[in-house]
C-alpha cells in the first residue's frame, strides 16, 4: 500500500460548514492511522474507512480542535456497532484517556480497554505499524504538542501539528516528500510564538528541502488561498492548499 494522505478537516479554531477542524487519514504499509481528531472529522473519516479497521489514532496535542472527536469515536467503537476486533492504539499526550473518561463521568479508563488502548507520546517516540513508521517530535506550543513524521516505502510525510517557530520543526520535515504545515496566523503578536505565519511555513519548508508544501489549519484572520500564496512565495517551491476530501499519494 503506498503512502497516502486524506484530508478530513482543516479549520481553526472551530469547525465551519463543510470544513471540520484538523484531521487526516494516513495510510501506508498496510496501516490506517487517523491523525488528529478535530470536531467533525469522525464523520468524515467514515467516508473513507470503517473506524473499526483503524490501526491507530495519533493526536498531536489536547486542544479541542485537534482531539474533541475522540469522544465521538469512543462512543462509536464502544456503543455504536463499530467495535474493533482488538483495541485501537491511541498515541497521544499524557492524560488523554482521563479526559475522555471524565467526559463520560468515569474516574478511570479501564472501561475503555476493550475498545482503545492509550499510549503516551514523548519526544522521539516511534511506532512501527506494519510497513508504516511514525516518529513524533516535540514542538513549541502553549501546551505539550508534537509534530509527526510518517515514513513508508521510502516516502516521507511530515506534519507540523500546532507549533510556533522552533528548530525541531525543520528537523521533522527534513527532505520530506510532502510537508503538511499549519499557517494559522497573519502575524506574530509580541511575546507569543504558538503558531506559524504563512511566511514561517514557507521558510521551514525551504530550510527542510521539502518536496511540496501543503498548507492547512488556516485561522480566521486569513483565507486558505492567501495563506498558501504567501507560503509559496517564502518557500520558492510547489505549494498548495489542503482541501477536505482530497486524497494525495505521497
Amino acid at each position: 500500500m503506498p503512502l497516502t494522505l486524506t484530508t478530513l478537516g482543516t479549520a481553526s479554531p472551530h469547525p465551519r460548514p463543510g470544513r471540520p477542524c484538523s484531521g487526516y487519514l494516513v495510510r501506508g504499509g498496510g496501516a490506517e492511522v487517523w491523525v488528529d481528531a478535530g470536531p467533525g472529522t469522525f464523520a468524515e473519516l467514515q467516508r473513507h474507512t470503517d473506524p473499526a479497521r483503524l490501526t491507530a489514532i495519533w493526536i498531536s496535542h489536547l486542544h479541542a480542535d485537534h482531539c474533541a472527536d475522540l469522544l465521538a469515536a469512543v462512543y462509536g467503537l464502544a456503543y455504536g456497532g463499530l467495535t474493533p476486533a482488538e483495541p485501537v492504539a491511541v498515541y497521544a499526550p499524557a492524560g488523554c484517556g482521563r479526559r475522555i473518561a471524565g467526559f463520560l463521568g468515569r474516574s478511570d479508563t479501564g472501561f475503555l480497554d476493550p475498545f482503545v488502548e492509550f499510549r503516551t507520546l514523548e519526544d522521539g517516540h516511534e511506532a512501527r505499524l506494519g510497513g508504516l513508521v511514525l516518529t513524533s517530535r516535540a514542538v513549541v506550543h502553549d501546551t505539550e504538542a508534537y509534530g509527526l513524521r510518517a515514513e513508508c516505502g521510502g516516502k516521507v510525510l511530515a506534519y507540523s501539528g500546532d507549533t510556533g517557530p522552533c528548530e525541531p520543526l525543520a528537523e521533522l520535515a527534513r527532505d520530506a516528500d510532502l510537508f503538511l504545515c499549519e499557517a494559522d496566523i497573519d502575524r506574530h503578536r509580541e511575546g507569543e510564538q504558538v503558531h506559524l505565519t504563512p511566511e514561517d511555513a514557507g521558510a521551514y519548508a525551504r530550510e527542510a528541502r521539502a518536496g511540496e508544501l501543503l498548507v492547512t489549519h488556516v485561522g480566521p484572520t486569513l483565507t486558505p488561498e492567501a495563506a498558501t500564496g504567501r507560503a509559496a512565495a517564502a518557500f520558492g517551491g510547489r505549494a498548495s492548499t489542503a482541501r477536505e476530501g482530497e486524497v494525495r499519494t505521497v
